[in-house]
This record gives structure tokens, sequence and C-alpha cells, in this order.
């Protein structure tokens, strides 16, 4: 799984040329993907302000507006991708445009129905 970090509003920041650059690279990966066969999935998720967290207060679960985390990046999204081995899953990893812009990559294998990866 490639997990998707960046700075939140870094698309608002840049000008035309370089949006339609950025999502261009994005639709080409994605066209490779797809083609390749390695595409399993992906989301782009929602921006963190809209998020609940949950967590455990006084024996309850208990839910909170959030993250709010000062943090200057957050988890924006990500792709599933199978692949042959790990070092391809990184090379496409490299590619991602948002690494460009402040943004990284974190690279995570799924584990397996007994889990015992972990």
């Amino acid at each position: 799984m490639l997990l998707i970090f960046n700075r939140p509003g870094f698309v608002a920041e840049l000008t035309e040329a370089e949006r339609e650059a950025l999502f261009g690279d994005v639709d080409a990966i994605m066209k490779e993907l797809r083609e390749s066969g390695e595409w399993v999935g992906g989301e782009g998720l929602a921006d963190p302000s809209a998020a609940k967290v949950v967590r455990e207060r006084d024996g309850q679960p208990a839910v909170t507006d959030g993250p709010f985390l000062e943090a200057k990046e957050h988890f924006a999204g990500y792709l599933t991708v199978d692949c042959e081995t790990e070092e391809r899953a990184v090379e496409i990893a490299k590619r991602w445009p948002d690494v460009r812009y402040g943004g990284h990559m974190e690279v995570r294998a799924v584990m397996s129905g007994g889990g015992t990866e972990m």
C-alpha cells in the first residue's frame, strides 16, 4: 500500500499549469498501473477538518472532531498496488507527484489474513 501524505492546501498554491502537470502525472501513473495489472484500488481522503477521532476515555469510547494535531502534512489518500517486489512499489512511490511538492509516500505491505507480519 502506498500512503500519500501532503501539506494541506498545497494544490491551491500551484499555478494552473503546475496543477495540470501534477494531475497529468497522476493520470499517467494510474494508466500505467491499470495497464500493467498492478492497480488494486485507492482513494483520496477528505480534509482532516471533516474527520472524527474515536478514543477511549474513562473506559468508554469518546468521539471528537479532529484530528487537530500540529502537523505540516496530513494523510491525504492511498493506493493499493499488487507488485512483484517492494522495489517496484518504491519506484511507483518515488514518481508520485505529491513528493515533488513537499509531500511524501509511505510504502507498507498489507498484512495477510493471519497477521503474522506483525
